[in-house]
């Protein structure tokens, strides 16, 4: 109570002079008016129930509250150094923003990150440096079972959704992929017109939801996915089991959000809730998985199929292994989502603690398929913040194939990281249904930056490799990976983790392996 009056006394006495003022001139009007809305909102704050923190301080309490919105911006532009940032620091921004403008992404006076932390991670160069390669390689997806193979780049955009992108947004990531030659993934959205106007390769991506191909009760719909697969853009077919930001949840997208055309799209009733529940309907077992696939690649017309996951249990994906060894099939590619991967929207204990992160994800898959002897017929992607050439090598290193990118790709048509993706008002029109924000991305200038990004990372990476000594991708070791793991110890990843050689698992399964193996069972998933 010693607190509120002193402020209850401030705001009598304003109002008294306020009175007096207005008895002795008409000129205090212009005074007198804002000091009885100050009184007004000093009394509101006392007798409201809703803000403790307003009833105690009327009137000072609302300059919280002006600082607490203003936090991440002057976090952002004021406080955090270039390389401490998150989830991108302003290092990696820059060198995306530069590489889209065409500009130099270079750097005076060495870095400013400190190398001697435990965990800093190393590439060594060789003392016989190759020369850089002049055209990308590229990554043959197909295994013998597909008939329409797909040649990927090492870069390509990463699944995101018409709905939570614009349509612009959208538009602008497709022609860039069109123009460079490196392929788009839809996201679990739909095949929406914006991802076919440009013309630009697809992976038609999809969830437990079926948008695109689902029946009235939400099954998924073999007519329509044959009908829809069969578009000449769309390069590979991929099925979603789960997004690294959020495994094994499912969504929801409120009915005033299903508008004419999102509903459209995604095969649902307009201005109605859709559910896409956590689990699909097609498979409750690792070998209903791989028939499932294979039954997508037939309906596709033997186009490349595959899925994507965040991984969790390795007993898991060994009992997927399992199954298509006994089965006689196998995807043609499988896409590792790390638990570090962005979203529109994800409950923050899911992004902070479950999955496992990319690196872990990317060694877990490639020696379970190494070990099988499946390795030599599927290909293996990799999402989860790669943004520069140093990412891509890394992943390279650690067991992918190619890589996908999501964020950079939107940073590349102009996303500043302001985090409010999930809120529909996205200041640069990138990650907003609001036409109004959502014209703000101009398709023809975005599009030449997507373009320039994608061409500028992968010569990085490629001048990387050839000062490693390395031509190709398929020339990286694990023994160029470097990493600290104390203050005074570096390390190899060829030391550090265990890496299977072909068959290994069928011949003898290592110590530290043998228990998943023999516990993987085809026909139950079980951590």
């Amino acid at each position: 109570m010693s607190k509120i009056l002193p402020v209850v006394l401030l705001g009598a006495l304003a109002a008294t002079a306020a009175v007096a003022a207005v008895l002795l001139s008409p000129r205090w009007w212009a005074a007198a008016v804002p000091l009885l809305l100050l009184l007004a909102v000093a009394v509101h704050d006392l007798v409201q129930r809703r803000h403790s923190l307003l009833r105690t301080y009327p009137l000072l309490g609302h300059l919280r509250f002006a600082l607490e919105a203003l936090r991440p911006e002057l976090q952002q532009y004021f406080i955090e150094r270039n390389f401490d940032g998150r989830p991108f620091d302003r290092d990696t921004r820059s060198i995306v923003y530069e590489r889209a403008k065409g500009t130099d992404a270079e750097e005076p006076f060495g870095t400013e990150r400190d190398l001697y932390l435990p965990g800093s991670e190393y590439l060594t160069p060789s003392m016989a440096p190759r020369p850089v390669r002049t055209e990308a390689p590229r990554v043959a997806i197909g295994g013998p079972d597909c008939t329409r193979p797909y040649d990927m780049a090492l870069l390509n955009v990463s699944a995101m959704s018409f709905g939570s992108l614009s349509a612009n947004a959208v538009l602008a990531l497709n022609t860039g992929a069109r123009r460079g030659g490196f392929a788009h993934d839809t996201g679990e959205g739909g095949l929406s017109e914006y991802h076919l106007r440009p013309g630009g390769d697809l992976v038609w991506e999809i969830g437990t939801g079926y948008f695109g191909c689902r029946t009235d009760d939400g099954d998924f719909d073999p007519r329509q996915f044959a009908e829809k697969a069969a578009h000449e853009q769309v390069k590979c077919v991929s099925l979603k089991i789960s997004q690294g930001a959020k495994p094994g949840i499912g969504g929801v997208l409120p009915g005033p959000k299903v508008t004419a055309e999102i509903a459209r799209v995604r095969g649902v009733p307009q201005g109605e809730t859709v559910m896409s529940p956590p689990y699909h309907r097609v498979y409750s077992t690792p070998r209903e998985l791989v028939r499932f696939l294979a039954r997508m690649r037939e309906l596709a017309g033997g186009k490349p199929v595959g899925f994507k996951l965040c991984v969790g249990s390795r007993r898991e994906f060994l009992a997927v292994c399992k199954a298509m060894l006994e089965e006689g099939t196998a995807p043609d590619f499988i896409v590792v989502d790390g638990a570090e991967g962005g979203t529109g929207a994800a409950p923050l204990e899911f992004a902070d603690n479950v999955g496992l992160p990319l690196g872990e994800g990317l060694m877990t898959v490639h020696n379970a398929l190494v070990g099988a002897g499946l390795r030599d017929r599927v290909r293996v992607g990799a999402g989860g913040k790669v943004a520069t050439g140093s990412d891509l090598v890394k992943r390279l290193l650690q067991g992918a194939d190619y890589t996908n990118a999501a964020r950079a790709m939107m940073f590349a048509i102009g996303c500043i990281q302001a985090q409010r993706c999930h809120t529909n008002t996205c200041p640069v029109g990138v990650a907003t249904q609001d036409e109004r924000r959502a014209r703000a991305v101009d398709v023809g200038d975005k599009s030449q930056r997507v373009e320039r990004y994608q061409e500028a990372t992968v010569k990085s990476a490629l001048r990387i490799m050839a000062a490693m000594g390395v031509d190709d991708p398929s020339g990286l070791r694990p023994h160029q990976l470097l990493q600290r793991v104390d203050p005074h110890t570096v390390r190899s990843y060829a030391q550090i983790h265990t890496w299977l050689t072909p068959g290994q698992l069928l011949a003898s399964a290592p110590e530290g392996w043998a228990s998943d193996w023999e516990a993987a069972d085809p026909d139950r998933f079980s951590a």
